[in-house]
């Protein structure tokens, strides 16, 4: 039992025993303040390891304060970082709990798990929640405060937040259990891919910026990256998303990105793309709407390099930005069997 290995010294104290140990000795006020700044589980964690310890002898309490003393006055100064608090974890904890832990703190600010919701941006919760039951969107919406809930019910489709909304009206206490669940989900599901996406790449940043290069710009930087170092810019290149990888979208997505884009600009850019990637724009366009556009591309006659540039660019960020509201599907270049929604 760990307080009988506290008591008689058999084992190390681990961390939380010490923290256990520490909180009794201070008094119940103190201990009180604390408890304040902690969440559920730390709570949970603490007051277990507590209800085992058992009786614990004043030598090893006051060596435990002598012990906390000399840690803190043998540090001139803290300097708190992701990088640092990581590698002070990866110390005490396993490598899988680090893990969980790090994302959750890159993560939106706030103690619990509310008031980290009530920083998430509304259009990203709301592409969240819809592919949720209604009944768990009642729960998270009942949560939040309504300022923050009223522009997250307004962005999911209608019918779907009609049925949020009625269940809503329905909704009584909810019980323990399922708050906890639906906590542990958005925990581990949402939460955890918002942390991910906060820990960025470098290259994947890089690859962005390459991404708003014109192709002269884009080609002169990569011919000189390559030369420095030659697997970056392969790397970079694998995460560019160009106009021709357009030409990965499937049909459906195709026309969702034609519904939202305007065909003079939409001519402007086909004028300088392949013939297999025209192919593909054309045959997902009705026989009248195809033979427009390829007048209208005839029509205009030479047209600039960086007007084609422009065009085509446009498309690509709408495509991006379809594909974040998770309206069309985008094949990952690095690998071709993966979905991104």
């Amino acid at each position: 039992m760990a307080g009988q290995q506290a008591r008689e010294g058999n084992k190390p104290l681990t961390g939380v025993e010490k923290a256990a140990i520490l909180l009794m000795a201070i008094g119940e006020e103190n201990a009180s303040s604390l408890f304040e700044k902690m969440d559920d589980d730390e709570i949970r964690e603490i007051s277990q390891t507590m209800a085992h310890l058992g009786t614990i002898d004043s030598d090893l309490v006051e060596r435990l304060f002598v012990e906390f003393a000399d840690l803190i006055s043998n540090t001139s100064s803290l300097v708190g970082t992701y990088e640092s608090t990581e590698r002070l974890l990866q110390n005490v904890l396993p490598g899988t709990r680090v893990e969980s832990i790090m994302e959750e703190i890159r993560g939106p600010a706030g103690r619990t798990m509310w008031d980290k919701l009530a920083n998430v941006n509304e259009q990203m919760l709301a592409n969240y929640l819809k592919n949720e039951y209604p009944q768990t969107v009642a729960v998270v919406l009942s949560k939040i405060r309504p300022d923050h809930a009223a522009p997250v019910l307004a962005l999911l489709p209608e019918s779907f937040a009609m049925e949020v909304i009625m269940r809503m009206l329905r909704m009584e206490s909810v019980q323990r259990e399922i708050l906890d669940d639906v906590e542990n989900t958005l925990r581990t599901e949402f939460m955890s891919n918002l942390a991910r996406t906060n820990r960025r790449d470098a290259h994947e940043l890089m690859a962005e910026i390459f991404n708003g290069f014109d192709r002269g710009t884009e080609a002169r930087f990569m011919e000189a990256l390559e030369e420095r170092n030659k697997e970056s810019a392969e790397k970079i290149k694998q995460l560019m998303f160009t106009f021709e990888d357009l030409a990965t979208l499937d049909p459906g997505s195709i026309q969702t990105l034609l519904s939202k884009v305007d065909n003079a600009r939409l001519a402007l850019a086909l004028k300088g793309a392949s013939d297999p990637l025209k192919d593909l724009f054309l045959s997902n366009m009705s026989t009248r709407a195809a033979k427009f556009l390829q007048d209208e591309m005839s029509d205009m006659g030479p047209v600039r390099l960086r007007d084609v540039d422009e065009a085509q660019t446009e498309l690509v960020n709408v495509a991006k930005s379809l594909a974040a509201a998770g309206e069309i599907v985008i094949l990952d270049n690095k690998d071709d069997d993966e979905l991104i929604y």
